[in-house]
């Protein structure tokens, strides 16, 4: 069995805010392969590294008082949120915040942290990475999740437009997969030509707001995508899929995994790359058979929930905790982003 990559999944934020750079520093050193940033967009159109446009969880802008106005409510892909948005920030002005922990009470470690780190822009990040290549002698792979591609072009940003330009070219010493819970912002990047691996995102539930928004009721779900006829469809248009690992458990309806699943062995005899989301040790996100004593953030008995991830062969896997995805999925191997 290959070793699937260990993707640090926005850094390593199982122990230090996420999309910091320490948390993708530290991620770099326990051994990932490749780091995952999510990216939105600021008011005069830079690229920013968030998990989210709502920017109020993960920053201390509720701390200054020249942004109280900013504070507004929104709807994100079909809900209403109410809090800072990213995209009513020029770049100037979020480069003033400063991070925290998106989940203070489960990570209190990461908490400790809060506060001395500054946002990045994708071209930090692309610069860290490859200066973290260049110090490890081999290249540290970057995962660029696309976010909001659809409500932002409402307001006038085209996301593939902006990713191109900051993007081309990094190939040569970056390896790239750019994924999308939107095929329709995936396919324009790839008609651009940026040179990278194109991932398809699954969620457990639901579908995808760019076509739903295009489509309405007629949307196919995301469990209907990643059946055998709707991976058929992906073909020639994406190199993979990247899925819940929800979707490879396979919980019953007491929350009992009866996996490893289909998807996985379903898209591989169809040439696609598989990865899956998101590998974390703490009770509140495994399964209940596989939780322990001690609350939401102690850890579980992750091993045994991985163990039904690794025997479905993913090709990668993202993880908040690299240290420990790297000892269990690797076992002395190296995973490869080519």
């Amino acid at each position: 069995m290959i070793a699937p990559l260990v993707i640090g999944h926005r850094g390593a934020p199982g122990y230090r805010p996420e999309h910091t750079a320490s948390s993708y520093e530290l991620a770099i050193a326990m051994g990932a392969d490749a780091v995952e940033p999510d990216v939105v967009v600021s008011r005069d159109g830079v690229l920013v590294v968030r998990h989210d446009r709502e920017i109020g969880a993960t920053t201390d802008v509720s701390q200054h008082a020249a942004f109280a106005s900013r504070r507004t409510t929104k709807e994100i892909d079909g809900e209403m949120l109410t809090g800072w948005f990213a995209e009513d920030f020029t770049w100037a002005e979020l480069d003033t915040l400063r991070c925290r922990e998106r989940l203070p009470a489960l990570r209190p470690g990461s908490a400790a942290y809060d506060d001395p780190e500054p946002m990045l822009r994708l071209s930090d990040l692309v610069d860290l990475v490859r200066r973290a290549g260049l110090e490890r002698g081999r290249p540290v792979g970057l995962v660029v999740e696309i976010k909001h591609a659809t409500a932002l072009g409402r307001l006038g940003y085209r996301l593939d437009r902006l990713v191109f330009d900051e993007l081309h070219g990094i190939g040569d010493d970056v390896p790239l997969v750019v994924e999308s819970f939107e095929s329709t912002v995936l396919t324009a990047l790839r008609d651009r030509g940026l040179v990278a691996e194109y991932i398809y995102l699954l969620a457990a539930d639901g579908r995808p707001y760019d076509l739903v928004d295009a489509l309405g009721a007629d949307a196919p779900t995301y469990a209907q995508t990643a059946a055998p006829a709707g991976l058929d469809a992906l073909g020639g248009r994406f190199d993979g899929i990247s899925v819940d690992k929800r979707m490879i458990l396979a919980p019953d309806a007491a929350g009992r995994a009866t996996g490893p699943s289909r998807v996985a062995a379903d898209a591989h005899d169809r040439g696609l790359r598989v990865f899956t989301w998101t590998c974390r040790p703490e009770n509140a996100f495994l399964l209940p058979e596989f939780r322990a004593e001690g609350g939401d953030g102690a850890f579980g008995r992750y091993e045994a929930e991985w163990t039904v991830i690794r025997d479905a062969e993913p090709d990668g896997v993202f993880a908040d905790h690299t240290d420990l995805a790297a000892t269990f999925f690797r076992g002395g191997q190296s995973g490869t982003t080519s």
